[in-house]
């Protein structure tokens, strides 16, 4: 049975949840959810590492205690420590974790307090006005419990792409790797590259079909068979990830792929304009009416040249515009990996990150890259103990020290400042006037309403050294949800100050999403993409942002880091 990076973060979570709820030391706690953290943004597979010897305290980050840990997780499928603390913990703590973003602690008051044992427990005593009685949670509280039980219900069977794509890819590669098959592609969602992903559908051709699909049902991580048939398998993966492998003759293979990729909403428009020129369009082909031979069907572009249609990128299809633009010549042309020139925002040991300025700036130039941005938190945010002004100043110092070794590269003096409530900056504007960038984002005081929060905003944007702002709308994918915010405004007020607004390609945030991206492109306006990395690793994150940024249409030319150095330096410049 294989073990997943995030099976063992997953579990490093969950340890740490409960014994935030028994009430451990929050030194411990925090030790297991950094683990956590740096095993999900791994790009070696643990497992393998294990199998083969390797030493695991050569990761960054991981201790001997949690080497340990994993070892033993790897071999066995599980942690004993964990199950002893299951064993003294009520199930309905554990199970009320996973529920409306609520933390040990509040899930401990709400057992104390109303013996809430399940997320319908926790649902009938919100609507009954239950919940506002204890005291720390209030009106507000007991709505964005409901709002979230609301989101959950439609999210719980979706997993975030990046996880997604952790199960997937092996899986391409098993298929791939029978001798009678031809040809492999995921389609669905997944190949849309959408923020969550709810099943994986891939298309393969082949020469024994029988073969093909035994070898699919056989592989290692399948729970359960659903069915198996000659064209059409469906299994469950150990994650519950549903998995379908269709089958298909090779004269089809395009139509198929293009049938399958597409939103619902997107083949809806190719039928009705195939339909206009006396053709139907299906998975099988596209046919003149009435008759059993196509006249397309083996590669996609064929299918869209068939309507009189250039090929369209699959992150595109939507329909959003997409068929109109082709129509008329104007399809975007998508910013690519190779595009980036640089990423604007990391962080190094100095707060919560893992490594050093110099070793975050040769795994960047390792990737292609130019410069970087170091972008430490600010003295407000404690929990990743941010800097005060003398300890930013110190960092200046050894980032000139740094790129004078480095002439080949540059790193941007930056700090992820803090927008505290009333909409200042965490930091005088002495230190801030020496920086290269200052970007700006909330951590604290999420819930303001939507005018307070969306002024806070524009306050700091107004701010005569505000370069961007991060991760604009705070949300968390499966975790929390987004600022309350007029982002039309944000977006009209950082245009006119020369502000601009990041994507963040964390994978749980992918902040902004693409309708924002999209919407920030219609206005004329410049994003940054930058992957907020805690480790030389996340540094790979970066495509998660440009998947998210394909999908809001965005070109090379709406990407500040893009750019070289010296003009993303001349477009901060207020």
């Amino acid at each position: 049975m294989p073990i997943h990076n995030s099976d063992i973060a997953d579990i490093f979570r969950e340890v740490a949840d409960l014994l935030s709820i028994e009430g451990a030391n929050q030194f411990r706690v925090r030790s297991y959810r950094q683990a956590a953290q740096k095993i999900d943004n791994l790009t070696q597979d643990v497992a393998e590492m294990v199998e083969e010897g390797g030493y695991l305290t050569e990761l960054s980050g991981i201790g001997d205690s949690i080497a340990e840990k994993i070892e033993e997780i790897v071999e066995t499928g599980s942690l004993n420590q964990l199950e002893e603390i299951k064993d003294r913990t009520p199930q309905a703590l554990e199970e009320l974790l996973d529920l409306a973003g609520l933390g040990p602690e509040r899930v401990s008051d709400l057992y104390d307090e109303l013996g809430i044992e399940s997320g319908e427990d926790l649902k009938e005593a919100a609507e009954n006005h239950k919940i506002r009685e204890i005291e720390g949670f209030g009106k507000k509280t007991e709505q964005k419990i409901l709002d979230e039980l609301e989101k959950e219900d439609k999210q719980k069977s979706r997993y975030m792409l990046s996880r997604a794509e952790e199960y997937t890819e092996p899986l391409r590669e098993y298929i791939e790797s029978q001798e009678d098959v031809i040809d492999v592609e995921v389609a669905g969602s997944y190949r849309r590259r959408k923020e969550t992903v709810g099943d994986i559908d891939i298309l393969a051709t082949c020469e024994n079909r029988g073969k093909v699909m035994d070898h699919f049902v056989n592989y290692e991580d399948v729970d359960n068979v659903e069915s198996k048939g000659d064209t059409k398998s469906t299994v469950y993966l150990r994650s519950g990830l549903q998995v379908d492998l269709r089958l298909v003759d090779e004269q089809s293979y395009g139509a198929a792929i293009l049938y399958f990729t597409g939103s619902a909403q997107h083949n809806i428009a190719l039928r009705e304009r195939a339909l206009d020129r006396n053709l139907k369009i299906n998975e099988y082909g596209v046919f003149p009416e009435e008759e059993d031979e196509p006249v397309a069907g083996e590669t996609e572009e064929e299918v869209y040249d068939a309507v009189d249609l250039p090929f369209i990128q699959p992150e595109l299809r939507e329909d959003l515009g997409e068929i109109e633009a082709a129509e008329s010549g104007n399809l975007p042309d998508l910013v690519t990996m190779d595009d980036l020139k640089g990423d604007l925002q990391m962080h190094t040991h100095a707060t919560d990150g893992s490594a050093s300025i110099a070793e975050m700036a040769h795994a960047a130039r390792d990737l292609g890259y130019e410069y970087i941005a170091i972008t430490d938190h600010s003295k407000r945010v404690t929990v990743a103990q941010g800097m005060d002004a003398d300890e930013l100043a110190e960092q200046i110092e050894e980032i000139d020290g740094v790129n004078n070794s480095m002439d080949d590269f540059r790193i941007l003096k930056s700090c992820e400042v803090d927008i505290l409530e009333d909409g200042s900056l965490d930091l005088p504007d002495d230190i801030l006037k020496e920086l290269d960038m200052v970007l700006c984002c909330i951590h604290y005081q999420r819930d303001l309403s939507r005018k307070k929060q969306t002024d806070r905003y524009l306050k700091a944007i107004e701010h005569p050294l505000c370069n961007v702002i991060g991760h604009p709308t705070g949300r968390e994918i499966h975790k929390r949800g987004e600022m309350d915010l007029d982002m039309e405004k944000i977006m009209d007020t950082a245009e006119s100050n020369n502000v601009f607004l990041e994507l963040n390609a964390t994978p749980r945030r992918l902040d902004l999403n693409d309708i924002y991206c999209k919407m920030a492109k219609e206005r004329g306006m410049k994003l940054t993409i930058s992957t907020d990395s805690h480790s030389t690793e996340e540094l790979n994150h970066i495509r998660f942002g440009i998947n998210q940024a394909r999908r809001g249409w965005l070109e090379t030319s709406d990407v500040v880091n893009t750019h070289s150095v010296k003009d993303v330096l001349d477009m901060m410049a207020k």
